[in-house]
């Protein structure tokens, strides 16, 4: 028989997702590309480095195997439920090499000792995001105005 000991130091790396985490409704509800992009997110997370993280688009693209725009969709699904946090946005660093985003899993505590935010307790299915501006994007979109019947010309 094996001893506990050897199994363990044959074992390899793990993702760990404890129950009351999976029970959350912004993680039941949540899509599968969005889930995996956690995953990978967490992979990451060395128990010391959260809020550090790094994880560009591109990289998580290669990672999960879909579009880099595709990719972006699954980090702001994860913000609008608040199960991440960008600490630092990613940009175009000196010589044209990019600079990866930061993020932070907001079920642990924080790489400086913070407690978790636990915000995604809060959220809730069919919640609508908020939006940086309260203004239409351009004139068409306008509340109360009918651009259906400004297009249609003149009824016969």
């Amino acid at each position: 028989m094996r001893s506990r000991d050897k199994r363990r130091s044959k074992g390899g790396k793990f993702v760990r997702l404890d129950e009351w985490f999976q029970a959350q409704p912004a993680w039941a509800t949540l899509k599968p590309g969005p889930r995996a992009l956690y995953m990978e997110l967490k992979r990451r997370y060395n128990g010391g480095n959260n809020g550090r993280i790094p994880m560009a688009a591109r990289e998580a693209a290669v990672l999960l195997n879909v579009h880099r725009n595709t990719v972006s969709g699954y980090f702001e699904d994860l913000e609008e439920r608040r199960l991440i946090r960008a600490t630092k946005r990613g940009h175009l660093g000196e010589g044209g090499h990019g600079i990866a985003s930061l993020w932070l899993l907001c079920e642990l505590p924080s790489h400086d000792g913070k407690p978790p935010d636990l915000g995604f307790q809060k959220w809730k299915p069919g919640e609508k995001p908020v939006t940086k501006t309260g203004r239409p994007c351009h004139d068409n979109c306008a509340p109360g105005r009918d651009f259906h019947s400004e297009t249609r010309g003149p009824s016969q």
